[in-house]
Parts: C-alpha cells; structure tokens; sequence
C-alpha cells in the first residue's frame, strides 16, 4: 500500500484497440493496487470506465472521467472533479501521446495539420495538467508529477512531431522540479523504450499492413535484455516508485525504462 490515502490522477487510463495492456491502464490499476484513489481519465470513456471496472474487482477505488485534453477547459474540469471529490491531488500521470496514429510522418511527408495535433496531445496537455494542478499541490507544500516522454527522444527515431514533443517534454519537466521543488512538489519523466502495448504494437501492423507477429518479432530483435519487448507493467512499476515516498528525495530525473537500449551508442 505505498499510495494509501493519496489521490491520483491518471490521463490515458484507457487504451487503444488491440492485444494486452497499454502503460496508462496499467498505472492506473497499479496505483489502485497500492492504495490510491484514481481519476481514469480518457477521452473514450468506456474504455476508462473499462479501467474503473478492472481497479472495483480487486477492491480499489477509482471513477472514469471523459476529457479531450487537448482542451483547456476540459482539463480545468478533470483537475476540479479530482479535487472536490477527494479534498487533494498528490499525483498526477500524464500518459497520453501519438505519433503515427496522429499522422505523424517524416519531415518531408509531414502536414501541418498532422503536426498541430501531435504537439497539442503530446505537450500541450501535459503543461496544461500541470498549470492547473499545481496551485492545489503547492497549497498542500507535496505532490508527484510523472511525465510519460519515450526513448524516441534520444534514439534515431524517424517521425518529427513525436520526438520533438517528447524531447520537449523532458525540458519541461525538468523545469517543473526546479521551479516547485521550494513547495515539495516532485516532477521525473519517464522514457519507455520498445513497449509490447496496443498503440506501439497494434497500430503499426495496421499502419504497415503487417501481423501483429511480424511486428513483435521485429521490434523484440531491437531489445538488448532477452531480446523482448516491455510491456505496460513495466512502465506502471517505474511510476509507482517515482509517485512514492520511496522517490520523496528524487526530482528532475529522467528515467529510462528501455531494456538496456540506451546503453547502445553509435
């Protein structure tokens, strides 16, 4: 129970279509688990009352919440339920982000429209959550945000509006811990590296026109440890120890969860 008694609020606690568990339903059924109340926070409420449903079987305590967060006031509005429901908020999970399934494309075939809507998912909605939470976790003098950024930032990753959001949410948060580190408010991102989750795996081979086999076996040969992919779990146990008293002296750290591939260079 290392969250009891905390409030969470987790963006991107559905998922996409396809096989397995995607990092945001994971974080959410994990910070539940350990004794958190969570705001499933979804721009497809079903699927974030799918989450919600998951969290009640094993005795958590949750509510699905639909919000476009590309949309200010409908993040405003999220941070506002969290709040009068529960007096507080002491987490908050940015988890959402798109690339090839937000049109994203390399430099040459990328459109401005696809590009806008990539950078207003991608970054956009992280600042925004965090602008409206941190006037109640500044009040409290404690809270814990997690950036959910990617490896994209600092491998050949070939789609632009992807990694230049992501790249750009590292900055950003390492801007949250120093300017708020005085109130007790701890900010780390994490860099998921290649993730066996629906959106990664599932719209490729649609993307691609390849079985989700092919696209597994390709992606899996990429991982130094075991030659296997990641799954959601992985990423929910890295935000866990980052939304804990366990990390209450880390900030501003930005943390791999790659099976060694950042340990590769050149």
């Amino acid at each position: 129970m290392r969250l009891k008694d905390k409030v969470a609020i987790v963006v991107g606690a559905g998922q996409s279509p396809g096989e397995g568990m995607g990092n945001g339903r994971a974080t959410a059924l994990t910070f539940a688990r350990e004794g958190a109340k969570v705001l499933c926070i979804d721009r497809d409420l079903q699927s974030a009352r799918e989450t919600v449903d998951m969290i009640g079987k094993n005795q958590g305590t949750a509510m699905a919440f639909k919000a476009d967060v590309t949309k200010e006031a409908e993040i405003k509005a999220m941070v506002s339920e969290a709040h009068a429901r529960w007096g507080r908020i002491d987490i908050l999970h940015n988890n959402v982000g798109v690339s090839l399934s937000g049109g994203d494309a390399e430099l040459a075939d990328i459109t401005e429209a696809a590009f806008d809507r990539c950078v207003a998912i991608n970054l956009k909605s992280c600042i925004f959550a965090c602008r409206h939470v941190l006037p109640i976790m500044r009040a409290q003098k404690s809270g814990a945000i997690i950036n959910i950024s990617s490896m994209a930032v600092i491998t050949t990753y070939p789609y632009v509006a992807y990694k230049a959001t992501k790249a750009a949410m590292v900055s950003f948060t390492e801007q949250l811990a120093y300017q708020n580190a005085q109130y007790g408010i701890r900010a780390n991102v994490i860099l998921p590296g290649l993730m066996n989750t629906p959106m990664a795996v599932d719209t490729r081979a649609r993307e691609f026109k390849k079985t989700r086999a092919e696209i597994e076996a390709q992606r899996d040969a990429q991982v130094p440890l075991r030659q296997k992919m990641g799954t959601g779990w992985d990423v929910a146990n890295a935000a866990l120890f980052l939304a804990s008293d366990e990390a209450n002296f880390i900030t501003g750290v930005t943390l791999p969860v790659d099976g060694g591939a950042s340990v590769r260079r050149g």
